[in-house]
């Protein structure tokens, strides 16, 4: 089993930066593969970025390419996105996921386990 946590999220200022934080613990073969994703508002899951635990490989989605930043800490066992230049689009749950799958995939369904979830409110 595996237990992910968020935290990091909150209100912010169109244009500010925030960083979210998911906390790992359980069997670590399970997260070969972290990811975050996100569901804003009436919208559906999107897929943000994700990052190979062992080499810390990346991949982002279109909306995340050159504001976001994906990075983990394997002796922590975190994983963290920096986000920056926030805009109200960027409203969402923040979810992190992880995949026993060593190569990254941006379908949910390749995720076994999920997070609760942290809210980021953008407010223009």
């Amino acid at each position: 089993q595996v237990q992910l946590v968020e935290s990091g999220g909150g209100p912010v200022q169109a244009g500010d930066s925030v960083i979210l934080s998911c906390a790992a613990s359980g069997r670590a073969f399970s997260y070969n593969t972290m990811a975050w994703f996100r569901q804003g508002p009436g919208k559906e899951r999107e897929f943000v970025a994700a990052i190979t635990w062992g080499s810390g490989s990346t991949y982002y989605g279109d909306s995340a390419k050159g504001r976001f930043f994906i990075s983990r800490d394997s002796a922590k066992n975190m994983m963290y996105i920096e986000m920056k230049e926030l805009n109200p689009e960027d409203t969402a749950v923040y979810t992190c996921a992880s995949s026993s799958k060593v190569v990254i995939t941006t379908i949910p369904v390749n995720y076994e386990y999920w997070g609760q979830g942290t809210t980021v409110t953008v407010s223009s």
